[in-house]
């Protein structure tokens, strides 16, 4: 059986359950194709780069799967007809990641900033001095003219 990832993203106005439903309409239909949903991540609600059928942001959801190729293919078709999801991808891949991915440890990382109060390394910029130089003011010049 070949490795998939796929990630699939549902409309905004959802609640987190009904995203769940979804993962788990996507999990049942693997299953009874023999397949199995290695890893299921939720990535939550994040920003889109441009609007989609309406849309400024979207449930993401992420599913490892080992199935047959005519799963995937009934799976994309299965989530093409549902309304609740605008968009959706499969890549074959050679293996699996171990442990979160790449955007689970980006949003890890985030938080762990936010906690600490970094603010990417602006500390060591020192002061900026004055800024407004020997330029005159705008309400100057036009009192000149």
């Amino acid at each position: 059986m070949a490795l998939y990832e796929h990630v699939f993203l549902a409309r905004q106005d959802l609640a987190q359950a009904q995203v769940d439903a979804l993962a788990e309409l996507a999990t049942k239909i693997v299953e009874d194709g023999k397949g199995k949903v290695v890893k299921t991540e939720t990535w939550g609600l994040r920003g889109l780069a441009y609007r989609i059928a309406k849309n400024r942001k979207a449930h993401y959801v992420l599913l490892e799967i080992d199935a047959p190729t005519g799963v995937v293919a009934e799976v994309e078709r299965q989530l093409g007809i549902n309304e609740d999801v605008i968009r959706y991808m499969t890549v074959r891949v050679d293996a699996h990641e171990a442990g979160p991915s790449a955007m689970m440890r980006r949003s890890d990382r985030d938080r762990e900033r936010g906690e600490r109060g970094d603010r990417g390394g602006r500390s060591d910029r020192g002061d900026r001095g004055d800024r407004g130089g020997d330029r005159p003011r705008r309400d100057d010049r036009e009192m000149a003219a």
